[in-house]
């Protein structure tokens, strides 16, 4: 399935709260509150913000507790978790704090679920407190629980006597995440929202969606497929200060893999790192950020990505030393994003949108 390379669907952000070297996690979580509000004023569609455990480079730790707080800084953008790592934690927790949540801003908040522990082994077994909870066999029903916790009760000759609040008017969207073909699969058979997870899966991500597809059944929350691609994109006025900018983001991605996390270097040390040749190869092969440019090219590769895939959303996310610089880049690719689909002849729009694959409405700047 494909869709015209110009057509604009909703653009979103993903955060992960990222603490630069010489500062603190209050210094990442204030950057996080300043780029929500900054998405929020530019028109993107979503906000989420990731879970990840014991990690000098990342302060997002809680995603309901950090989503509570930037939703009572933003004013319409949707906030959610990109993702809760379901395995962490039991689900009637997880549905408690999310219906808390939609209580508080009705229609604001997503759900994404994902099932990886976001985190290392020994990390993983101090959040569950059993070493048989490692593995992720109970996943597909533990999604179920939630899903039964909020409303929406997939198997009804079980009898549900929790409930997430005492009397809700309205409910979180819950979405699947994953970077295989499982999580895909499972959303597809749920009937749920899939997001993609580009930005550090190395699977083809048309293939993917197409597995998404493929499996996809009808449900109380979703008659039709609807998915989203979660991509890493930095811009900058030239190529040459966009790489630069995107130097620590590419030395964050050595040290994980080198299973030495450490804070985000500036741009200025990430340019003076000598590499080595096993780290100049490990690079060519690590996603890093896959869309680096311009904000034409970077552009260009996302409606690339769309017609490839056929997603309904593409959400952005990047590794930077400072929010001002990231900040400055969506403020670029949200000008961009709106003025190029805004030159087009209006009957070119509207052939675009009557295309199957290209529901949604342009998000950006607005």
């Amino acid at each position: 399935m494909s869709t015209s390379t110009s057509f604009r669907v909703p653009l979103s952000v993903l955060d992960l709260a990222t603490v630069g070297s010489g500062k603190t996690s209050s210094d990442a979580l204030a950057d996080s509150a300043r780029l929500a509000e900054a998405a929020d004023r530019l028109g993107f569609t979503r906000f989420w913000v990731a879970e990840h455990h014991n990690m000098p480079s990342v302060a997002s730790t809680s995603p309901a507790v950090l989503i509570a707080h930037l939703a009572a800084r933003t004013e319409r953008i949707r906030l959610g978790s990109g993702g809760v790592m379901l395995p962490n934690h039991a689900p009637f927790v997880v549905a408690e704090q999310f219906a808390l949540l939609e209580a508080l801003h009705p229609g604001r908040i997503d759900l994404g679920i994902g099932r990886a522990p976001g985190t290392d082994q020994m990390t993983a077994l101090a959040l569950r407190r059993q070493a048989d909870g490692l593995g992720v066999e109970e996943f597909p029903q533990h999604v179920l629980e939630v899903l039964a916790l909020l409303g929406d009760n997939r198997t009804p000759d079980r009898a549900v006597r929790l409930v997430a609040t005492p009397s809700p008017s309205s409910f979180p969207d819950v979405w699947l995440l994953g970077s295989s073909g499982y999580s895909a699969q499972l959303a597809g058979m749920l009937g749920l929202r899939y997001s993609y997870a580009h930005h550090f899966g190395n699977e083809d991500p048309a293939a993917i969606m197409r597995l998404y597809r493929s499996n996809f059944q009808p449900s109380p929350a979703l008659q039709e497929p609807y998915a989203m691609l979660a991509t890493s994109a930095l811009t900058a006025e030239t190529e040459e200060e966009a790489q630069y900018l995107a130097g620590p983001s590419r030395i964050m991605a050595l040290s994980l893999r080198s299973g030495h996390p450490a804070p985000i270097v500036s741009p200025e040390e990430a340019a003076k790192r000598v590499l080595t040749e096993q780290e100049e190869f490990m690079l060519q092969h690590l996603p890093a950020i896959k869309a680096v440019g311009t904000p034409e090219q970077v552009t260009a590769r996302l409606d690339e990505l769309i017609r490839l895939t056929g997603v309904q959303e593409v959400m952005v996310t990047g590794t930077t030393y400072d929010v001002g610089s990231r900040i400055d880049s969506l403020v670029a690719l949200a000008e961009t994003w709106r003025a190029e689909r805004a030159e087009r002849p209006v009957e070119s729009q509207r052939a675009e949108q009557s295309e199957p694959a290209a529901a949604g409405t342009a998000p950006a700047a607005g």
